[in-house]
């Protein structure tokens, strides 16, 4: 029999009951949707960034232990989701950057709330405090959970246990799912991970019909009671007659999103501002405003404003009357004013063609440049194969000159020993001769 170790986080149904989210006002069908939905996010989240399912139900587990002693109004789903993923990725040693779970959370919110796509900015303030807030609820669920995160899953005994009772294969991936689907409730704070691997076993023999030993019970070989069994079945049939969970806004802190809302601020603000400082005649109101608002403070009374507004007309009527008897000067005027801006036109055309003169003109003489030094290096490179090439020869002439020196040598001493052959012959032929004479 497999004993567990450290694992003493469990609770009863009263302390469910009485959990912290129901003391804030949270009712059990609101709850059980927000621990359903936050369960969905690190699912999915762990899918995207490729982790093994024993990250995400590690996840899962921290999930439930931490809203058991904290409540939905004081911390965010979406935070503590991702801050669970991201802790749970390092005790299962498969770490993820915070980098990579916050762009997956950013892209799940945009998908989840049909959000417009956009790119999240590393460099943007939006991004540092979403880094910071995932840091600091880690920080949070190690201090709840007292630093103690060892949780043992019921998948690994869902193997042995099919294996002893000899089960057809197909109810092996059967109870496989549902012990995923597990997760999502609040069974793994409840009841001992072999408790719940029985009851997934028997909730997966039932589905494909297949019978099990009852004489002796099979459930008591390994440590489970029926009361427990048949509690994981019905929280399993409860948790799939329940619609798709969706976010609830119930956190007293503000409502959390990894998405940037200024970008819709700012779309939203942009076809206010157009009107205001597209037509003139508001400009002129406004000045209007302030020369009646300084005739208000000079005055201080009805007959100058009444007075100050005659002048203005007696005024207007006048600037009308020249510029109706001025009408070729204004005409030429407004003539010339195109004019102008075509001359600043082509005046800027005309320097930026300089400016691209100057710039092609530079790289063709970097290119030169460039191409110079490579002609040198060349230039070097095949020099010195010509002086290697012309030491070769030298040595081979050197060596040539050798051999033909020591060939000479040879014939010599070979000419020499010849010559003394045929001196010591004559010589000893000429004393043979001597001698006879003498007898």
């Amino acid at each position: 029999m497999i004993y567990t170790a450290i694992d003493t986080f469990y609770l009863t149904d009263e302390q469910l009951k009485n959990s912290p989210s129901r003391k804030d006002g949270i009712d059990e069908a609101t709850e059980t949707t927000l621990r359903i939905y936050g369960c969905d996010l690190i699912q999915e989240s762990g899918i995207l960034l490729r982790l093994p399912q024993a990250v995400m139900a590690t996840g899962q587990v921290l999930f439930h232990r931490f809203y058991c002693k904290k409540s939905f109004a004081r911390f965010n789903v979406k935070k503590v989701a991702a801050s669970c993923v991201w802790l749970a990725s390092k005790l299962e040693e498969s770490t993820r950057k915070a980098r990579q779970v916050i762009i997956v959370f950013h892209r799940m919110e945009c998908r989840r709330e049909n959000l417009p796509m956009e790119h999240l900015d590393l460099y943007s303030k939006k991004y540092v405090d979403l880094k910071t807030e995932l840091s600091r609820t880690e920080r949070h669920i190690l201090k709840e959970m007292g630093f103690i995160c060892h949780v043992e899953h019921p998948h690994k005994f869902i193997s042995n246990y099919l294996a002893t009772l000899e089960t057809p294969p197909e109810l092996r991936q059967e109870a496989w799912n549902l012990a995923n689907d597990s997760l999502r409730t609040t069974l793994c704070v409840r009841f001992k991970s072999e408790v719940v691997a029985c009851g997934v076993v028997y909730a997966a023999a039932r589905r494909f019909q297949v019978p099990l030993p009852e004489n002796p019970p099979w459930w008591k070989a390994f440590d489970a009671e029926k009361s427990g069994i048949d509690e994981v079945c019905r929280v399993l049939a409860h948790l799939y007659s329940l619609p798709k969970a969706g976010y609830i806004p119930v956190c007293k802190d503000g409502d959390f999103t990894f998405y940037n809302k200024s970008s819709e601020t700012k779309s939203q603000s942009t076809p206010k501002d157009v009107p205001q400082s597209s037509p003139p005649a508001d400009s002129d109101t406004s000045v209007s405003k302030g020369a009646m608002g300084e005739a208000n403070n000079e005055s201080g009374g009805k007959g100058a404003l009444v007075k100050l507004n005659m002048d203005r007309r007696k005024d207007s009527k006048r600037s009308d009357d020249e510029s109706k008897s001025m009408v070729p000067e204004g005409e030429a005027r407004d003539e010339s004013v195109p004019k102008s801006k075509s001359d600043r036109r082509m005046e800027a055309s005309g320097e930026t063609r300089r400016d691209r003169d100057r710039d092609g003109e530079r790289d063709r003489d970097r290119d030169r440049k460039s191409r110079d030094r490579d002609r040198g290096r060349d230039s070097d490179k095949e020099r010195e194969r010509e002086e290697l090439e012309r030491d070769k020869l030298k040595d081979h002439s050197h060596r040539s000159r050798e051999r033909a020196k020591d060939s000479g040598h040879s014939d010599k001493s070979r000419h020499h020993s010849s010559r003394d052959r045929d001196y010591h012959g004559s010589s000893y032929s000429s004393r043979e001769k001597d001698r006879s004479r003498h007898h």
